[in-house]
């Protein structure tokens, strides 16, 4: 068999919502029919498809990789997040992003935008996670695009220092403005700082004829007509499925960049274990079990809601016994199926 000479790491489906148009097991489907041995599910701030089109990849007999496409806050300006694209190497790195993205969902919204922070990176350690600078909309290519290249090996230096030996500067041809103009300056700067350089493709819709479909999903998300002239146009009519042979006609110049998206999906061995139930251990006082304490609560439960339900003391005794006897009832069948914790 040929050797695989891309692989899509960069990947939005439905579940992004707001731009993506992608269902799992059409992408599957497309990574199958192409040969692609791998396909990344990268998802606009979440996870939420992963399970699903973990399933459909390996049905398809296609190597699955989980990650997110992140917003980063930007200080110098809220409103102007970057982007980073992070791909979960093993079980540790899955849980460390999904750790970062709740900490983005509950602690740093902006707008909607649930954001990373940078130097969470440095907190919360980054093994188990390979970064994508992001392109043009990522942290150094935003300051490649200002003529600010000081800047851009700045941010370079410090997402490379977070991730070591697992940071790529990513670049693209997928007709966004200004996206020659930055691949040639990423090119420099990686030459410079002697770092890889790998080719993405921002797919947002199966085929090339879905884009029209996916300009009508996007204008009510974001609730414009789509004969308005003025909205905004985030994407272009080349971000499809797009094969091996295209992109590989795309990139003729820089064979080492496709290269690179497989050597990154080689290096992805996270799997989820399916059909076995994942819950809690939830922590109880000393000196008692998880039973007894569920029990203990549950009292502790029923008789706050009892002096809601009854306040009169002689309605409440009266109720109370009917009350227990069911609460007995229900924390014995907790029990019986093994999930105290689940209930604490």
């Amino acid at each position: 068999m040929p050797q695989p000479g891309f692989v899509h790491l960069r990947l939005h489906s439905e579940y992004s919502i707001a731009d993506g148009a992608v269902r799992l097991k059409d992408a599957a489907a497309a990574a199958a029919r192409d040969g692609m041995p791998a396909l990344a599910l990268t998802d606009l701030g979440n996870l939420f498809g992963s399970v699903k089109f973990y399933e459909a990849a390996r049905k398809k007999g296609v190597k699955p990789i989980i990650g997110c496409d992140v917003w980063v806050t930007n200080d110098a300006g809220r409103d102007k997040p970057h982007r980073l694209l992070l791909l979960c190497q093993s079980q540790s790195g899955y849980l460390r992003l999904c750790r970062l993205l709740s900490d983005a969902y509950r602690g740093n919204q902006h707008r909607g935008r649930a954001e990373m922070r940078l130097d969470w990176f440095g907190d919360a350690g980054t093994e188990g996670l390979i970064a994508l600078s992001g392109a043009h909309g990522g942290s150094v290519g935003s300051a490649l695009l200002q003529g600010n290249a000081a800047q851009a090996r700045v941010n370079a230096r410090v997402l490379a220092d977070y991730f070591t030996d697992r940071f790529y500067l990513e670049v693209q041809r997928a007709g966004a403005p200004h996206c020659e103009t930055h691949l040639q300056q990423a090119l420099d700067l990686a030459s410079d700082m002697n770092l890889p350089v790998v080719a993405t493709h921002p797919v947002q819709f199966l085929a090339a004829e879905d884009y029209l479909a996916h300009e009508a999903r996007t204008c009510i998300s974001e609730g414009y007509a789509l004969s308005d002239r003025r909205r905004p146009r985030r994407f272009t009519e080349r971000q499809y499925f797009m094969t091996q042979a295209e992109m590989g006609e795309l990139f003729a110049d820089l064979p080492e960049a496709l290269t690179n998206s497989v050597e990154i999906a080689k290096r992805c061995n996270f799997g989820f274990e399916l059909g076995k139930p994942r819950l809690p251990l939830f922590p109880v006082p000393a000196g008692k079990s998880l039973d007894e304490y569920l029990l203990e609560e549950a009292q502790r439960g029923l008789e706050r809601r009892l002096e809601v339900l009854f306040p009169d003391p002689a309605e409440r005794e009266a109720a109370r016994p009917r009350y227990e006897e069911r609460l007995e009832f229900e924390v014995n069948t907790i029990v019986q199926m093994g999930f105290p914790g689940y209930f604490l």
